[in-house]
């Protein structure tokens, strides 16, 4: 308990799967979480979940890919909490299977690129007025091995790899830090909605390919995203944790 306490957390995503478990755990070690997603049912009632066990969080509606959505969810986090200390950009879609369908690669890499950065820009400026901050970028491992049939998914996993890289280097100066996580086969909504999850030969198959056996739960990428936000990963920027059961060793 308390490994984040008196920090202040923007969760994006987080109306389920890792995102929502991120809150969770952020709120139990005493971070103080604004938790994002387009999802409002579902993140309203993740949000009063947690606070019925003693956390402080709000829950806030947010199209990572608009602007003027990012500037709105950190003007309200610093009139509630008055800082930000951390950000874990976890919202992503998926796209379909059409490689080159033009309004489909727009929206993925409007949410999975441009919604990384955009998060990043607006809530440097206040990281800096607290001499420092965490950023966690949730990757993929489409970006170290491409996903089967979904390009869109793996360019835009492949962009966020650089782009964490160059906001590493270039924020180190104001002592933020940039780290990224790339989950493997995670059991989420996402993966739910592309792979047909209650059919045992799909998830057998799926297993197959996994050292460890197991698909991995929210809970594996919530704890490394707990470590890259604590201050136990104060000499830690630019680095790349990848989350999957051994899964590229097979690659």
């Amino acid at each position: 308990m308390g490994r984040l306490a008196g920090k202040v957390a923007i969760i994006t995503g987080a109306a389920g799967g890792q995102g929502a478990e991120e809150a969770r755990l952020f709120a139990k070690e005493g971070a103080k979480v604004v938790a994002t997603d387009v999802q409002v049912e579902l993140l309203q009632s993740v949000v009063r979940e947690i606070n019925e066990h003693g956390g402080e969080v709000i829950a806030l509606e947010h199209n990572v890919a608009e602007k003027s959505d990012w500037k709105d969810v950190v003007k309200k986090t610093i009139e509630t909490f008055g800082r930000v200390d951390i950000l874990v950009n976890n919202a992503g879609i998926l796209g379909n299977r059409t490689a080159f369908d033009d309004d489909s690669w727009r929206k993925v890499i409007d949410v999975n690129v441009l919604g990384n950065a955009v998060g990043m820009n607006c809530v440097v400026p206040e990281m800096e007025k607290n001499g420092g901050g965490s950023i966690i970028n949730i990757c993929s491992t489409a970006a170290l091995s491409p996903a089967s049939g979904y390009i869109t998914y793996t360019a835009s996993k492949g962009a966020v790899r650089s782009l964490s890289r160059a906001a590493a280097a270039e924020f180190a100066k104001h002592k933020i830090r940039v780290n990224t996580i790339f989950p493997g086969y995670t059991v989420t909504p996402m993966l739910e909605a592309a792979n047909s999850l209650s059919d045992e030969t799909v998830i057998n198959k799926i297993i197959e390919k996994i050292p460890l056996g197991r698909m991995g739960k929210p809970s594996d990428i919530a704890y490394a995203a707990l470590f890259l936000a604590s201050d136990e990963s104060s000499y830690m920027t630019g680095a790349e944790i990848l989350i999957d059961g051994g899964q590229l060793t097979r690659a």
